[in-house]
């Protein structure tokens, strides 16, 4: 067991080394951040921490968060936000499905229909389904796309739907930016092809081990502390969820290549490398630097995050645990097996140690 000490000279590369165009101070220009309604994405690995994050973010008088902005499934009447309350009666996103109305979109996030990977067309579907494969292949995918007479309606629709979204977050809590916590490398894509939004990148790092330890009891390692509240709220657990080590080691991995891919062409004023490791030893220091990245003032994390009256937020379920104690999730080291640690390093063992990972 390493000290927290010998941690960080493990745990904090250069920002170069993880966003291959992020180097130096996180410095955005005011330019950047005209009076387009800003969004901060959070890109990573599923149970990476980005639920964490999002709410510290949220905590923040000048950020919302109402987690994964590309929709959640289920049944609004049981579906919970980390209020307490079913989403259909939540004041707050009873007041957001008001603004989207009066938008002219008829709303709600259990079907939200900001998924660019949500239509109808079997065709754009099964274009829309392989994870971001770099410059060539997403160019095979465009071309692809654009033969479909439908695909520029669709991207439009999605597009207007998102840029409505964000204004009308924006809009109840008032905000000066919007976290989404989607995490997806292809989401992100067309996010930042949308020429109505400013959209910043906090690309989130976590061990791959741990990850891959959570894909594989994902109710026991990535949900709520209690059971009730688990899945959404229903407390109904679905056991084909669960992953082999093979299984979630190549998860981890190609989430991780798609992110890489997604932000090659970004540079600093766009996109910030973090960890979840440093976020939970040096948490002032970590989100002080995201709100300098952000361009919002920078404070003090709350001793009580979780308390703020607006958090909202729907997606992964540690949203309802109630402490607001910081501490790296580091249960891999005591829960995996030999053979799953030789397992993981098979497959996925040279990134996790590119990015700093030993």
């Amino acid at each position: 067991m390493h000290s927290a000490d010998q941690n960080r000279s493990v745990l904090c590369p250069p920002p170069s080394a993880l966003c291959p165009k992020a180097a130096g101070v996180l410095a955005p220009s005011s330019a950047l951040f005209a009076q387009k309604p800003r969004l901060a994405y959070i890109l990573a690995a599923s149970h990476s921490g980005s639920t964490l994050l999002a709410m510290l973010l949220g905590s923040h008088p000048e950020a919302c968060t109402a987690g994964e902005l590309k929709g959640v499934r289920g049944d609004s009447a049981t579906y919970r936000c980390s209020c307490g309350i079913h989403i259909q009666d939540c004041e707050f996103w009873l007041q957001v499905n008001a603004s989207m109305a009066a938008r002219g979109f008829q709303f709600e996030i259990t079907r939200a229909d900001t998924n660019i990977q949500g239509t109808d067309a079997a065709y754009i579907h099964r274009l829309l389904q392989p994870l971001h494969r770099g410059p060539l292949l997403e160019l095979v995918r465009e071309i692809g796309l654009a033969a479909h007479p439908r695909w520029h309606s669709h991207l439009r629709r999605i597009q207007d739907r998102n840029t409505a979204l964000v204004g009308s977050l924006l809009g109840v809590s008032g905000a000066k930016v919007i976290i989404d916590s989607s995490k997806v490398g292809l989401r992100l894509k067309y996010l930042l092809r949308n020429r109505s939004l400013d959209v910043r990148v906090l690309r989130l790092f976590r061990d791959g081990r741990g990850v891959s330890l959570t894909h594989t009891n994902p109710a026991e390692f990535a949900d709520a502390t209690d059971p009730r509240l688990r899945s959404g709220g229903t407390g109904i657990v679905r056991p084909d969820f669960r992953l082999s080590m093979h299984e979630a080691a190549w998860l981890w991995r190609r989430s991780n290549e798609e992110a890489d891919r997604a932000t090659a062409a970004l540079d600093s004023s766009q996109c910030m490398p973090l960890r979840y490791e440093d976020l939970c030893l040096r948490p002032s220091e970590t989100v002080g630097q995201i709100c300098h990245f952000l361009g919002i003032s920078s404070q003090a994390v709350e001793e009580n995050f979780r308390a703020r009256k607006h958090q909202h937020v729907v997606g992964n379920g540690m949203r309802f645990d109630t402490t607001s104690e910081l501490r790296a999730d580091e249960r891999w080291k005591n829960h995996l097996s030999p053979d799953d640690l030789k397992t993981f390093d098979r497959v996925a063992g040279n990134l996790n140690r590119q990015y700093g990972y030993i």
